[in-house]
């Protein structure tokens, strides 16, 4: 790993248990091991650290949906082809899946402890959380249930509601279990639960 990188994994460390605001360049310079000077060969500032660690999840994100094999989010027919032909326990797989990367992945957990504790001192911040923990997931699980219920895939209902009453529990489990590492099983039973009697609720072929 190279200085930059290391600059990068060690700020993404101290944002994540001290916050965004409460570390400066001069923490994250000893923490590497350098000088400030030496920092900003690399960096022009903390924002720009920030900025890259940002920069570098929504890498990683696409990565990980390019490695368990999902549709681009541009292609929604596509999307509605792959996710309509899962099985329940399919989709349980792909959940728990997807669950874990961001509970044990070491970049996404630092990252979402980062954006959580300082959603509430940066709005620059705030938003940034908003938008890929909130926004962008409502926004395209909407978008795929509407075409699923037109597909037939999906019982008829509001688009909407079905994707905040899908996310919206997964998110409350990372939450719940964020500081529970030895409570991983549980948490994955709880999931396949929700992940059941959503399918129950909303697809139509019962066999599924």
């Amino acid at each position: 790993m190279g200085t930059k990188e290391r600059i990068m994994e060690e700020a993404l460390t101290l944002f994540s248990t001290r916050g965004y605001e409460g570390t400066s360049v001069k923490n994250i310079a000893e923490t590497v091991g350098i000088k400030d000077s030496s920092l900003y060969k690399h960096y022009k500032s903390k924002k720009e650290i920030f900025d890259t660690i940002v920069q570098e999840m929504s890498s990683r994100m696409a990565h990980m949906s390019q490695t368990l094999g999902l549709p681009d989010e541009a292609d929604m027919e596509q999307a509605v082809r792959v996710y309509g032909n899962l099985t329940t326990d399919g989709l349980i797989k792909l959940s728990r899946q997807i669950f874990l990367f961001y509970m044990k992945d070491a970049f996404a957990s630092r990252f979402r402890r980062m954006l959580t504790i300082e959603q509430y001192r940066t709005r620059e911040i705030y938003e940034v959380y908003r938008k890929i923990f909130m926004e962008d997931s409502i926004t395209y699980q909407t978008t795929l249930f509407a075409q699923m219920a037109r597909w037939g895939v999906l019982r008829d209902a509001d688009p909407a509601a079905m994707a905040m009453n899908f996310y919206a529990p997964i998110f409350f489990l990372l939450n719940k279990y964020d500081q529970e590492p030895g409570r991983e099983e549980e948490a994955l039973g709880e999931l396949k639960r929700h992940v059941r009697e959503f399918a129950r609720i909303y697809a139509r072929s019962e066999e599924r």
